[in-house]
């Protein structure tokens, strides 16, 4: 009896020796795999942290596919987009010459008349004159030997200098002077030597695709009513006929000179306001950036470094051009209330007269009005105050 008792307590002891056994074994399975995860995750965290992540780097990580889709295609489709702007543009002149000046020389008074003749021609010509010296004129390159320019840096692509204001054109693959885009309806970079003519394109070519919209809006409303009247007798001469017994189809009731004549005025209309909008709303985004001073990349560049001096404390969060401290109301250091401001902003006046090149009244009319290959302010190398500018503003806040 005392025997199986004896044998029974040593099973059950050698039992729960195993059972804790086991146990101590799964646990420390447990910790490895736990171990094995920490360590990895902090592998991966130590591979990809960035102190300077945020949100806008890892949108342009993953957008940096596109972006090298977009820059190998810009650059063998700007041909193409060219021959697409000198193609419609010509399909539009070619509809106003041959189906809307008889017209207007028929039924309109010799005042009319003369105000479409010179106003026509004049936009017609300040937008041949500004897109082909946009197409032609090189927007300005830094020499590649060194320079003694102050606040120079070396452009990590080129490994040449770089001016302040000039970045690199990755489908140009060059410095480009003030650079403000690459424009694949130009087939060229946006910079310090064309910006003027590329803006003074974007203007008058909306200028004359508001005055074809307006002036053809009852020329289009007609049309329009006429090209459905003639799909609707087109539709029943087909009933007609099919009813009938014909040797051959009846005639057409509106002549091939007719159709061609309304389907043009709606071509004209409908292409004239389309990109009345689409370029208005671009030529407005670049009047906005002229008046601040700015080009495009230097816009984004500014915002940031003005999020990053207000995160600093250095900057108050009023936007101001003048002294934004004055209107603070507390007792706290000077740096800390300045405004940041753009440093190659002058004034909003200034800056249009800078832009422009305009030094003198009667320049308004012979370099704003008519053709004007002038040359901008400054060599695009070094920002001097220029002569138009009427005042020197306080020390800025920027880089």
């Amino acid at each position: 009896m005392r025997s199986r008792q004896r044998m029974f307590a040593a099973v059950m002891r050698l039992l729960l020796k195993c059972l804790r056994l086991g146990r101590r074994r799964r646990f420390k399975l447990v910790r490895q795999a736990e171990q094995l995860w920490h360590y990895g995750h902090l592998c991966l965290r130590s591979l990809l942290y960035n102190s300077f992540t945020n949100g806008d780097v890892v949108l342009d990580s993953l957008f940096e596919p596109i972006y090298w889709l977009v820059d190998h295609v810009t650059r063998w489709f700007g041909v193409v987009f060219v021959a697409l702007v000198i193609g419609l543009t010509s399909s539009i002149v070619a509809i106003v010459y041959i189906c809307l000046l008889p017209l207007i020389l028929q039924t309109y008074t010799p005042a009319w008349i003369c105000w479409h003749l010179v106003y026509g021609h004049w936009n017609l010509i300040m937008i041949v004159f500004h897109y082909y010296m946009a197409i032609t004129t090189s927007p300005g390159h830094p020499p590649q030997a060194k320079n003694d320019l102050t606040g120079i840096s070396i452009c990590r692509k080129c490994i040449a200098p770089k001016p302040a204001r000039t970045h690199h054109c990755s489908i140009c693959n060059r410095c480009v002077l003030k650079m403000d885009h690459h424009c694949p309806w130009l087939n060229n970079c946006v910079g310090h030597y064309n910006h003027r003519y590329f803006f003074s394109f974007c203007l008058f070519m909306t200028m004359g695709c508001i005055y074809c919209s307006i002036s053809g809006w009852e020329m289009f409303r007609d049309a329009y009513a006429a090209i459905e009247r003639m799909k609707l007798l087109e539709k029943e001469r087909l009933q007609v006929a099919a009813n009938q017994t014909y040797y051959q189809t009846p005639p057409p009731t509106f002549s091939f000179r007719q159709r061609a004549f309304h389907k043009s005025v709606v071509y004209l209309w409908v292409l004239c306001s389309s990109v009345a909008l689409a370029l208005g709303a671009l030529t407005l985004w670049h009047a906005a950036l002229i008046t601040r001073g700015e080009t495009s990349i230097e816009r984004h560049i500014n915002r940031k470094e003005r999020q990053r001096l207000q995160k600093k404390g250095k900057v108050s969060t009023a936007r101001s051009t003048g002294a934004g401290w004055r209107r603070a109301r507390c007792d706290v250091p000077l740096l800390i209330l300045q405004v940041f401001r753009n440093p190659y902003s002058y004034g909003s006046w200034d800056n249009w007269k800078v832009f422009l090149g305009v030094d003198s009244p009667r320049h308004w009319i012979t370099r704003v009005l008519l053709p004007s290959p002038h040359l901008p302010h400054g060599t695009g190398l070094s920002w001097d105050l220029p002569p138009c500018v009427t005042e020197q503003h306080a020390p800025l806040l920027a880089i």
